[in-house]
């Protein structure tokens, strides 16, 4: 899988986390008649995702992220490109928080509540990651995937060639 790709799923699913939990969060305060909990929440969100606008303002990759790229192996081969798969290999802690924080909410809504103020402040702080990525890419006539690897190690990436970005005004010498 592209490694932009996994980037974008990975920022659009956090973003769906938030959205559901969020909602799960207002549903269990809302049961229990629990305003100082929702009115908490509502100030914590706003606050997770005014620094995660402030963290992700920034077009360089991650110093994370970075290293990672800088780690690629190289390969003249694509390697095995199942999105699907991939994600759920690489993003299954996601969807397990986001399941127990659902669950606990409806004995202690406060954890569902904490749970979206960091998946607002992860999406939104990751949100430029991969037009990053896209411009090494394009940079350095290269592209970057996902190699499978087992979930519960460190994402191994391969960098195999790709099309350079034309400098200039793309013209020919002499044009």
């Amino acid at each position: 899988m592209p490694f932009t790709d996994f980037l974008k799923a990975t920022v659009l699913l956090t973003a769906g986390e938030a959205t559901a939990l969020g909602a799960v969060t207002v549903v269990a305060a809302g049961a229990k008649q629990d305003t100082v909990t929702i009115f908490f929440s509502l100030g914590w969100w706003l606050l997770a995702a005014l620094i995660g606008v402030v963290v992700g303002r920034t077009t360089r990759p991650s110093a994370r992220i970075s290293s990672l790229l800088a780690s690629a192996r190289t390969s003249l081969a694509l390697p095995e490109v199942r999105p699907a798969a991939m994600l759920v290999n690489r993003l299954w802690p996601l969807g397990l928080s986001a399941l127990i924080a659902a669950g606990l909410s409806w004995i202690y809504p406060q954890v569902a509540s904490i749970a979206t103020g960091y998946a607002i402040l992860i999406s939104l702080s990751w949100r430029k990651q991969e037009a990053a990525v896209s411009a090494i890419e394009g940079r350095d006539g290269a592209r970057f995937y996902v190699v499978p690897s087992s979930p519960f190690k460190g994402i191994v990436l391969a960098r195999t060639p790709g099309y350079r970005r034309p400098s200039g005004n793309g013209a020919a010498p002499g044009d």
